[in-house]
């Protein structure tokens, strides 16, 4: 058991880089109006001004949140993503976490500091 995680970390059988992969490639290279994260649908959703695609799911009791990469702003995630790249960004807790950029994952400093596991 993994106290800091509390009782439902136990239960998966899938990481949360797995996931967060797993996220990206049914919303964005699917592009499914649900995703599923271990037998349980999230919606996909999008966002108002520029119809981004997002996902909200609870991790180990964190709630995650994911938004696929705006291609208007200046950032070098963002240039990839005018080149066609498809990337979701994720957050927990109003931090950066991770992204998955075709389908492969980038963690940030975040994951650490927050206590996410590996």
């Amino acid at each position: 058991m993994v106290p800091a995680l509390g009782p439902a970390w136990r239960f998966r059988s899938m990481t949360l880089g797995d996931i967060l992969v797993s996220v990206w490639r049914q919303s964005l290279d699917e592009k499914r109006t649900e995703v599923e994260i271990e037998g349980i649908r999230h919606r996909v959703g999008a966002t108002r001004r520029q119809a981004l695609k997002t996902v909200t799911f609870t991790y180990a009791e964190r709630p995650i949140e994911g938004i696929e990469q705006n291609p208007e702003t200046k950032s070098n995630w963002a240039k990839l993503a005018r080149e066609g790249q498809r990337i979701m960004q994720f957050r927990c807790r109003g931090r950066y976490i991770a992204n998955v950029c075709e389908g492969r994952l980038l963690r940030y400093p975040a994951w650490a500091s927050l206590g996410l596991p590996d």
